[in-house]
C-alpha cells in the first residue's frame, strides 16, 4: 500500500479533485437516463403497451453505460493514485500515512480548501481528528524534517 506524506497528499488535490468532479457529474447523467428509462418502462406498463422509438431507448441506454464506464474509469484512476475513495456522492477521499508506527489516513472531502482532518482506519470519518503538528513535521524523501 502507498502511504503520503502530507505535503504529497495535498499536492494531488488538484487532479484527484477534477477526476472526482468528472466521475460524479457521470454518475448523475447515468442515473438521470437511468430515471427516464424507468419512468418510460412504467408508463408502457401503466397503459398496456405503447409504441416507443427504439432507436432512442437504444441511444439512451448506451449513454447511459458510456457514463458508467467514464465513472468506472476516474474511479480506477483514483486507485492508482494511491488514494482511496470512500464516498462518491459526497467526494470523500483518505490517503494512508505512516504516523509514528501505524498507518493512518489522512481525510479529505470535497469543498474543502487543503487536508485538515486524519483518523485510525478502525475509527473512519467519525473518528476524524484536526492535522497537527506531527503531519507537519514529517521527514521528506531526503530524510531531514520540513
Amino acid at each position: 500500500m502507498k502511504t503520503f506524506t502530507l505535503e504529497e497528499a495535498q499536492s494531488l488535490l488538484p487532479v484527484l479533485e477534477s477526476l472526482l468532479k468528472r466521475a460524479m457529474e457521470d454518475k448523475r447523467s447515468a442515473e438521470e437516463t437511468e430515471s427516464d428509462l424507468a419512468g418510460l418502462a412504467q408508463r408502457i406498463y401503466l397503459s398496456g403497451g405503447m409504441r416507443v422509438n427504439a432507436t432512442d431507448v437504444a441511444r439512451q441506454r448506451a449513454e447511459m453505460e458510456a457514463n458508467l464506464k467514464r465513472v468506472r474509469e476516474s474511479i480506477a484512476e483514483i486507485d492508482s493514485i494511491g488514494a482511496q475513495l470512500k464516498d462518491l456522492d459526497s467526494g470523500l477521499l483518505d490517503f494512508p500515512c505512516r504516523l509514528d508506527d501505524q498507518v493512518v489516513l489522512l481525510c479529505w472531502r470535497m469543498g474543502e480548501p487543503s487536508i485538515e482532518h486524519w483518523h485510525t482506519v478502525e475509527a473512519g470519518f467519525q473518528g476524524r481528528q484536526p492535522v497537527d503538528d506531527r503531519f507537519r513535521r514529517r521527514p521528506n524523501s531526503s530524510g531531514r524534517p520540513n
